[in-house]
């Protein structure tokens, strides 16, 4: 790939895998690279040999990617480094706080190699810009001082270049729009025009591109790339002249709505965008349909800075994609306290983590045709010090869209094993009896997933056929081919898999039929409603029946009456699991299951 400027970057990242990929795929194209594994060691290296820019991870040890930036531009030295943070977390408000304490740009985990690539080029080639720029000052000083004849033709140069060096700083390279850059200036102008005009309106719509990501994953991102660029001029077609267009960043756009009357404005051109939209964009040989998720925000003098109003029409954006996409929403302060909310649960999940808070518990499952105990299912639960147990339903979704639930599945793995260990050397469990362990589908996108099972197995001592781990239906298939990758490997070590909810998403058989997988779990949906006219009985005898065809077994979940029970064991299920047998139980209590039985 040709590039304009050739730099030195530094990568801070405690993830040796992360750190090679980087590394290596960075060398390749002709860049210079230093990497370490910690904030304290980042800072060191970036005073002593200052690099051209950084990329920093924020989830560290010691201190966190957003104290390293602090730091870096507190300190005169380092103070003019660029930093792009590089993270998993996804949430506006990390993004909003990696802005605030320095950072120029940020990409969300997994990337894509290529956009990672045109940023570092990107900001590269500014802060290269902007070191031109210092030199031609410096030199036309020194021509004025030796010759004052070419006084004003040397002006004039010097405001063509920074006039073009201006532009590039502050539009997209792509579309031509103005970037975040331009957009945040003019923001802050409308600002503190509000707070001196009672009567002044503005709006701020946030524009996400719907499904973009499966464009760039089946088209490729040339395709992506033009479809930006079409989706852009067909937006500028619903807005009146001097209406500010920029592009965010990605598949991100804004617009800046001024003096307007009232939100039924903005509404209106909402309605418009996704109307324009919604006929396909044809691209090359390729007609693609894509339209976009819009977020809504009123400019008012409530409003102090203007990563506030971003930061809230982004929450209503995403409020539109949960709506389902291709729509628009207001934005109301009860999404800014539940955001708030949310930020708080998420720093408490962190706290939780630091201080072993969370512990698992066990519910076992059951043999139906000998009415013992082949394995427990581990499941986590949080038992914090001033509220005491918090149901996982509270505090598992945030932990999903943090990413905060890797870290708590692979405690919970790791606590697990180590308890089933404990009992296998007690000898109260043989090796047929399993482990089952809930894997998300933030594992797929982790680049040390399988190291860190290896490890948890080695130090556990424990053989990997005694470990199950259960993955639901759409997490499977919503990533089926790099989910497939990783089953694999996973079977390679002879641990078992389970798909869990089993009938509450959508499957493709054909795709099912080539996975390794062992068990289906039958959602407890269904058994909860077997009922006693055989409500979804013909429903769990095909999903019973698909397993067999597959050489797969059956377990159903949720079986709490004796009437279920019955009902589950004429049909030919393998195993069942549910209050009617145990809650789930603490390791002490799911010990005395071992030796009593039921």
């Amino acid at each position: 790939m040709a590039r304009e400027y050739v730099g030195d970057i530094l990568i801070v990242d405690d993830t040796p895998n992360n750190l090679r990929f980087l590394s290596t795929t960075l060398s390749e194209q002709g860049y210079k690279v230093r990497s370490v594994t910690d904030g304290l060691m980042a800072l060191t290296v970036a005073q002593a040999a200052k690099p051209d820019l950084i990329l920093l991870d924020i989830m560290m040890p010691n201190i966190d990617g957003y104290e390293v930036c602090q730091r870096l531009k507190a300190n005169s030295q380092t103070s003019d480094i660029p930093v792009i943070f590089l993270s998993a977390l996804d949430e506006v408000i990390d993004k909003v706080k990696a802005f605030s304490v320095g950072g120029v740009d940020y990409i969300t985990k997994p990337f894509q190699l290529e956009e990672v690539l045109a940023r570092i080029q990107t900001h590269l080639s500014l802060r290269e810009a902007q070191k031109e720029i210092s030199q031609l000052n410096t030199e036309l000083e020194q021509r004025v001082r030796q010759r004052t004849a070419q006084l004003e033709q040397e002006i004039a140069e010097r405001l063509q270049v920074q006039e073009r060096l201006l532009h590039l700083a502050l539009h997209d390279v792509l579309t031509g729009l103005p970037n975040r850059t331009w957009f945040m200036k003019r923001l802050e102008q409308l600002l503190q025009q509000v707070n001196q005009q009672t009567n002044y309106h503005f709006a701020v719509l946030f524009l996400d591109c719907d499904r973009f990501q499966s464009v760039n994953d089946s088209l490729g991102h040339l395709v992506g790339d033009q479809l930006l660029v079409s989706l852009a001029r067909r937006i500028e077609l619903c807005l009146r002249p001097g209406t500010m267009l920029c592009r965010l960043g990605g598949d991100e756009f804004a617009i800046l709505l001024q003096d307007i009357a009232n939100a039924g404005n903005a509404s209106k051109i909402a309605d418009n965008i996704l109307h324009e939209l919604a006929t396909p964009f044809q691209i090359g040989d390729y007609q693609v349909f894509t339209n976009v998720s819009i977020g809504i925000v009123m400019g008012s003098n409530i409003y102090k800075q203007p990563e506030h109003i971003l930061r809230d029409a982004d929450t209503a954006m995403y409020r539109a994609k949960a709506k389902g996409k291709a729509c628009y929403q207001m934005f109301e302060q009860t999404m800014h306290s539940r955001a708030l909310h949310n930020f708080q649960l998420e720093s408490d999940l962190r706290q939780a983590l630091e201080r072993n808070e969370f512990e698992a518990y066990y519910q076992p499952i059951v043999t139906l045709e000998t009415n013992q105990i082949s394995s427990f299912e581990a499941l986590v639960r949080w038992n914090q010090p001033d509220k005491g147990f918090i149901i996982p339903n509270k505090f598992i979704p945030i932990a999903e869209e943090t990413g905060l639930i890797i870290a708590i599945d692979m405690f919970i793995l790791r606590q697990a094993c180590q308890q089933l260990r404990n009992w296998q050397d007690e000898g109260l469990a043989d090796k047929s009896l399993t482990m089952n362990v809930n894997l998300s589908v933030k594992h797929f996108m982790s680049f040390n997933l399988l190291d860190y099972i290896d490890n948890v197995l080695q130090e556990t001592r424990l053989d990997g056929s005694s470990l199950r781990l259960e993955i639901t239906e759409s997490d499977i298939m919503e990533n089926a081919e790099f989910a497939g990758k990783i089953i694999e490997k996973l079977r390679e070590r002879n641990i078992q898999l389970s798909i869990d909810d089993f009938g509450t998403g959508y499957s493709s058989l054909s795709y099912l039929h080539r996975l390794p997988i062992d068990h289906l779990k039958i959602d407890r949906s269904f058994v909860m409603r077997i009922g006693k006219n055989g409500k979804n009985t013909e429903i769990i005898k095909a999903i019973i029946a698909l397993a067999k065809s597959l050489g797969m077994c059956t377990i159903a979940e949720g079986v709490e009456t004796q009437e279920q029970l019955e009902q589950i064991r004429s049909l030919k299920c393998e195993f069942c699991q549910g209050y009617l047998f145990s809650k789930p139980v603490d390791a002490e209590a799911a010990r005395n299951l071992l030796i009593t039985g039921f």
